[in-house]
């Protein structure tokens, strides 16, 4: 049996992946699902990438975990890139889940399009340094597979989005330097 570390993307937190957990461990696998920090609800917003990546890797070194498939969705791609690189001894085997696999040098606001850079510039004039996705927005460019109930109930979960972590121009640092 495995164990995973299963890492969630922007504006969610550890407890979106409790069915998956449910689900991996009536298997028999261990699964864990750690907050990123600054993604809980009443977590402090200003964290940037290095903040992000060091409380993943925090999370498996004080719970003693190894030989791990270290999962990453979305956003969490470019977590468990530099999580790897932290503590490679611990880790089986990286999966992306829909997530960003980033170059050295590049930076997620690189390989979103443009208007997706607009808007959340625009989000984040309106609020406290932080983007959060409008329903129709999310319902629509984010979960558009799935039936309102769920992505209503999928919304319910969700938190602003630490803007320093790379929406706007100064935020999401160059992943290559995120974590020198």
């Amino acid at each position: 049996m495995a164990t995973f570390v299963l890492v969630h993307g922007s504006w969610h937190a550890g407890a979106a992946w409790q069915p998956t957990i449910q689900h991996l461990e009536g298997r028999g696998h261990k699964a864990f699902a750690p907050t990123m920090a600054g993604h809980a609800r009443e977590a402090r917003k200003n964290v940037n990438h290095a903040q992000c990546t060091k409380s993943v890797v925090d999370y498996i070194v004080d719970n003693s975990l190894s030989d791990i498939v270290l999962l990453g969705h979305s956003f969490a791609g470019t977590i468990i890139s530099k999580v790897a690189e932290s503590v490679p001894e611990r880790i089986r085997r990286l999966l992306f889940l829909n997530a960003f696999v980033l170059q050295d040098g590049t930076s997620l606001i690189d390989e979103v399009p443009r208007f997706c850079v607009d808007l959340f510039d625009r989000l984040v004039q309106a609020s406290d340094d932080t983007v959060m996705l409008p329903f129709p927005i999310w319902r629509e460019a984010f979960i558009n597979d799935g039936d309102l109930k769920l992505a209503q109930w999928a919304y319910s979960q969700l938190s602003p989005e630490p803007y320093e972590l790379g929406w706007g121009f100064a935020g999401w640092c160059k992943c290559q330097e995120a974590t020198k």
